[in-house]
């Protein structure tokens, strides 16, 4: 399983850099790998879906996908994709440190 370092830790992730122990999660690793998904800064709308997709893998094994993660969030499908421009639900999983949604490719 390959590790990598990110904000000074080692974690374990997967082929397509995903955490794969949502454990090992700091707000510091999600800057780090918002940063190399293009995301220079986390703002407050960030975080809010970040932390949406925390609460729903915790809850249910699983992020939700877009759609349900806009009716979740409160933030619009379109401001989505402004926010995580490569996938919301994608990117915002793996910002979260829990692995790809289901259906996402």
């Amino acid at each position: 399983m390959p590790v990598m370092t990110l904000a000074g830790t080692d974690v374990d992730v997967d082929a397509e850099g995903f955490l794969t122990d949502a454990s090992q999660w700091t707000e510091g690793v999600a800057a780090e790998i918002a940063r190399a998904e293009g995301i220079d800064e986390l703002t407050d709308r960030h975080w809010l879906v970040v932390q949406v997709m925390r609460r729903e893998f915790a809850d249910k094994g699983t992020g939700p996908a877009v759609r349900a993660l806009g009716k979740i969030s409160g933030v619009g499908i379109a401001e989505l994709y402004q926010l995580f421009p490569k996938g919301p639900a994608k990117m915002a999983a793996k910002i979260a440190g829990i692995p790809k949604p289901r259906g996402c490719i």
